[in-house]
């Protein structure tokens, strides 16, 4: 046979060859291989928070993994291989549809050659979270009323406030009543893919104007000093009486069912809250109850003797901390029993009905901080009695009542003396409750020469601190007034100036203080 002819024969035979060879590598990938499964995608649209943990994972078992080509919207990506599975990661994705492909390709002399698609996905990425126009609730007086937030979340799915959510209609629009006035909270609005955005509730309520005077538990048994103090409020001098519900001393002044009161023998049942109450509404006045919080000295002793001393502030020497309230007078603010005991007894008198509870002593001992010990305490004082009035506002707040705390004057320039940092504690409660009474102030505080003699000028620019603290937060300040005497004779003049200068400083609202609950009504003009 000639050259030429044997030539051509060879290359129509090698022509022959190579297209069945072709034919065969081309069937095997075209046909999809077992387990090279696509997952990883869930069902639905991709929102940010999906995206951000998105892996697709192809199965190459039975093949190389190396063998696997990706492709996204087009265009070749690379993944990582882990036991025979190849990850791919996308991050971040444009809004809009992608399409996701993992094909298997042959190596060697015919890698150019592609198969069919083993896996392809194609998928929804949406990103833009809901677009939130929320309406300024209705103000309300009470922790009791419930309230009703409108707006409209374009985009969203629905709408969540703490546990209460609700739907929106078509165009966005929804409606949520909630228990009651959740102020400091969010309203969240979530779409369909997840997305999330958040919107700060304006504070609905407002605490109404308090003129109020203090009244012990025994001062309320006795009836002449009672009489005397529903005299001002018939009056119209008053509309709100201060009851304590555990003083100084730690006794609890209505027969309380806390468990601890029970069984250190506070609960001393002097006063019958519920007719109290009953009487105090009858008349609308409203009813603050006062709760000595940390100077505790019934608890302090019982603790002690029950083996609780990390309940007990103590001294260097892991002994009870002496002070001149005492030998044994104040509780660890950082033990979680005490903190329990007090937000305990704020929640029962806030279920009985006490329209406000005010934490007073909710502080430190004063004297140098080097003498005391705080067991079981992980951060400062200061940081720690913010807390626990953090700890205490839903349980209070839930119960219907608002919730107040009665601090030093000095608090505003000095508050690592006593552990009340204002800008914090403000954060917590409805209101900020100075003790400003003049007879407490040094010579000179804000440049005041005689504070004692000056009540005006003292409680004016004392205020002013107490104002500029709280200011930007949901917090009220509502002064502690002086009704009593001590250096310098106090009557109507005395009294009357400082809830002048309150007044003049912003602050209509008051408590005065008079320890044995006698006071000059006739300083307060009735209105």
């Amino acid at each position: 046979m000639p050259t030429g002819r044997r030539r051509l024969l060879a290359i129509a035979v090698i022509a022959v060859l190579s297209i069945l060879v072709a034919s065969v590598t081309i069937g095997a990938l075209r046909a999809e291989p077992e387990g090279s499964t696509l997952t990883g995608l869930p069902e639905g649209i991709l929102g940010a928070t999906a995206l951000d943990a998105l892996e697709l994972r192809v199965d190459a078992t039975g093949h190389n993994p190396n063998d696997i080509h990706l492709e996204l919207d087009g265009k070749t990506v690379t993944g990582e291989v882990a036991d025979n599975v190849v990850i791919y990661r996308p991050g971040n994705l444009p809004d809009g549809a992608h399409r996701f492909t993992a094909e298997i390709r042959s190596g060697g002399l015919f890698g150019f050659l592609k198969a069919g698609p083993g896996a392809s996905r194609t998928f929804t990425v949406d990103t833009e979270p809901p677009t939130v126009q929320l309406s300024r609730p209705a103000s309300v007086s009470s922790y009791r009323q419930p309230v009703m937030l409108r707006g409209k979340a374009t985009g969203a799915d629905h709408v969540t406030v703490g546990a209460q959510s609700a739907p929106t209609a078509a165009d966005g629009s929804f409606e949520i009543t909630l228990p009651r006035a959740p102020v400091g909270a969010d309203l969240i609005a979530v779409d369909a893919a997840g997305n999330r955005s958040t919107t700060a509730i304006p504070a609905a309520v407002e605490v109404p104007r308090i003129k109020a005077v203090h009244v012990t538990a025994y001062a309320w048994m006795h009836e002449g000093l009672r009489e005397a103090v529903l005299d001002m409020a018939r009056e119209g001098r008053i509309n709100t009486v201060q009851l304590d519900i555990k003083d100084e001393d730690g006794v609890v002044g209505y027969d309380s069912q806390v468990p601890l009161a029970r069984q250190s023998g506070a609960a001393a049942g002097i006063y019958d809250a519920g007719a109290a109450l009953r009487q105090l509404h009858e008349m609308n006045l409203s009813v603050v109850g006062r709760i000595v919080a940390f100077r505790d000295p019934t608890m302090a002793q019982w603790a002690w003797r029950e083996g609780h001393q990390d309940w007990v502030v103590q001294n260097p020497s892991g002994l009870p901390y002496s002070s001149h309230y005492g030998a044994i007078a104040f509780t660890n603010f950082a033990n979680p029993e005490i903190r329990k005991y007090n937000i305990d007894l704020a929640a029962e008198a806030a279920g009985l009905g006490f329209d406000g509870i005010m934490y007073d002593y909710v502080r430190r001992p004063d004297g140098a901080l080097s003498q005391m010990q705080f067991r079981g305490s992980t951060t400062t004082p200061s940081v720690s009695i913010a807390e626990f009035l953090h700890e205490s506002r839903d349980p209070v707040r839930d119960k219907g009542a608002h919730l107040g705390a009665a601090v030093f004057g000095i608090a505003s320039t000095r508050p690592d003396e006593i552990a009340q940092d204002i800008p914090l504690i403000a954060e917590y409660v409805d209101y900020v409750a100075p003790m400003l009474y003049p007879s407490h102030w040094n010579s000179g505080e804000y440049e005041v020469a005689n504070p004692n003699s000056q009540p005006y000028d003292i409680v004016f620019r004392s205020l002013a601190d107490f104002n500029r603290q709280t200011e930007g937060t949901h917090a009220e300040v509502i002064p502690w007034l002086q009704d009593f005497s001590l250096g310098v004779n106090y009557g109507d003049d005395e009294v009357r100036a400082q809830i002048d200068a309150a007044a003049a400083a912003g602050d209509s609202s008051f408590f005065l203080w008079n320890a044995a609950t006698r006071y000059h009504s006739w300083a307060i003009t009735p209105n």
